[in-house]
């Protein structure tokens, strides 16, 4: 599980991402590199990382669901993700 630090940042950058977002595309436009050099840095969405929503886990990601590996699974012999079940054959 990662540490609540880690966690808290990837938020803020998220939010900061979603503020500068019509901005930064306005500048990109405009070709006006300056203006776009002053934003913040954690404001480009490059700088995003994955991470699981319930336990921050950044390796494992899967994108349908927002959760790592390892808690798709436990969820899902929990019966927990609707239209998941095991396999078998």
């Amino acid at each position: 599980m990662a540490r609540e630090s880690v966690k808290a940042r990837e938020r803020k950058r998220q939010k900061l991402v979603a503020k500068y977002a019509a901005k930064r595309e306005e500048l990109k436009a405009n070709g006006d590199y300056a203006a776009l050099d002053k934003l913040p840095k954690n404001s480009s969405k490059v700088r995003l990382h994955n991470r699981c929503l319930l336990t921050g886990r950044p390796k494992g990601y899967m994108r349908r669901f927002g959760i790592s590996r390892v808690v798709f699974r436990e969820l899902a012999s929990q019966g927990k993700i609707p239209g998941v079940k095991k396999a078998s054959w």
